[in-house]
């Protein structure tokens, strides 16, 4: 089983981020850790017997918050759940937010991978991002990293950027790959709706995904040149590609990630945080006042009423065999090596081609799938078109 912990605080919200964080002082941040802390003994009471092989912090920007609130959620964590000694456990930081004594103490603490959000080489485009720091700031907080001992560190990096081109693209490929981090996540920028970015380019997001020509953001055909360029040069560089958008070298792929891709139970704590636990699904409080309310009413020893398995839900459904299936395609063939025969069994009791096989065919006639030791997986071909493809192993209602 694995645990992901969202943490809701950012220095400042990047203008293309749709994701549940915002702005507190540090006593909203200390309340938002206090009850974050009980709701991990309150859902570790029900998993009594489970071992987490992995830990993600997410956010937000975890490594805003103060080392000695870290310290509490990982102590927290350890003292009511089984953890493996082997876990994972991983942290986002954004450069700027970490300091040599707040890298000790996550040492300390057991924190082994850390993840941080460079996004661009490029101080022009950071701007045009709405990101703190420019990228001097990043090799400081690189160097810091290193220094502290880490040596299972990933870069994010962002590609189809505002007036992105392969000669941009380059020198920030150029300068990760330099510092050899141990992995690469690069990802696409989706404009999302309720953001900044939405508001500046969505007409021009629109005409991208039409194909037609563009103003600020590069056309449909040009951030394909983007993400082939990609590609190739972490290629060369000696990063192998596990998954659609994210590369590794020397075998250290995100052990969280891979789980989630693979159907592996979690479950979230904290605002927003997802759960997939046996045959159901479920999405925590996204407002951060009842959050803590129902915390501190535990703390009291009142346990409000729920319809929901747990007073933090704010959602929860059934998770149906079919959805398991679709899910299980959907996510696997994101990892280059596919999905394999032997687990779909496993799981559903069932040949994958009884399921899926006309589709399964159909895709590899058309050279978008290919299968090879018991894997099924997609081609090059196919991953360029991955939507489109995964899409197919959805059931019609």
């Amino acid at each position: 089983m694995e645990l992901y912990i969202h943490i809701p605080f950012c220095v400042k919200k990047c203008l293309y981020c749709d994701f549940l964080s915002g702005v507190f002082d540090e006593k909203m941040q200390r309340r938002y850790v206090a009850a974050l802390c009980t709701e991990i003994k309150y859902m570790a009471a029900k998993y009594v017997g489970e071992t987490i092989t992995t830990i993600y912090v997410g956010g937000g920007t975890p490594s805003w918050l103060h080392e000695n609130l870290m310290d509490s959620i990982i102590t927290t964590i350890k003292k009511n759940f089984h953890v493996s000694a082997t876990a994972e456990i991983s942290v986002e930081c954004n450069p700027g937010t970490l300091s040599s004594e707040k890298l000790n103490v996550y040492r300390s603490i057991g924190i082994n991978r850390l993840s941080i959000g460079l996004q661009s080489a490029n101080d022009d485009e950071l701007k045009e991002l709405g990101r703190i720091h420019d990228y001097n700031r990043f090799l400081h907080t690189f160097d810091l990293v290193r220094k502290a001992g880490f040596d299972n560190v990933n870069v994010d990096i962002m590609t189809g950027l505002p007036h992105q081109t392969i000669e941009k693209l380059e020198h920030t490929l150029n300068a990760v790959t330099m510092l050899r981090p141990e992995h690469i996540s690069a990802y696409s920028l989706i404009i999302e709706e309720g953001t900044p970015f939405y508001d500046k380019y969505k007409f021009d997001a629109v005409k991208q995904h039409a194909g037609m020509e563009t103003e600020d953001l590069p056309t449909d055909e040009e951030s394909y040149r983007l993400y082939k360029f990609t590609m190739d040069y972490l290629a060369q560089k000696g990063y192998k590609r596990y998954e659609i958008s994210n590369y590794a070298r020397g075998g250290k792929i995100c052990k969280h990630n891979v789980g989630y891709w693979d159907r592996v139970p979690y479950i979230g704590l904290g605002l927003g945080a997802a759960s997939l636990c046996g045959n159901y699904r479920a999405t925590n409080l996204r407002d951060i006042y009842k959050y803590i309310e129902i915390s501190e009413s535990i703390e009291n020893g009142q346990v409000p009423s729920s319809e929901f398995s747990s007073p933090y839900y704010e959602t929860e459904d059934e998770v149906t065999r079919k959805d398991a299936m679709e899910e299980f395609m959907f996510l696997g063939l994101r990892k280059i090596d596919g999905v394999s025969r032997a687990s779909f069994f496993n799981m559903f009791g069932v040949d994958i081609e009884a399921i899926y096989g006309p589709i399964i065919k159909a895709l590899r006639n058309q050279g978008f799938m290919d299968a090879k030791e018991g894997r099924i997986f997609l081609t090059d071909v196919g991953i360029d078109v991955s939507n489109q493809v995964l899409a197919q192993f959805l059931f019609d209602d």
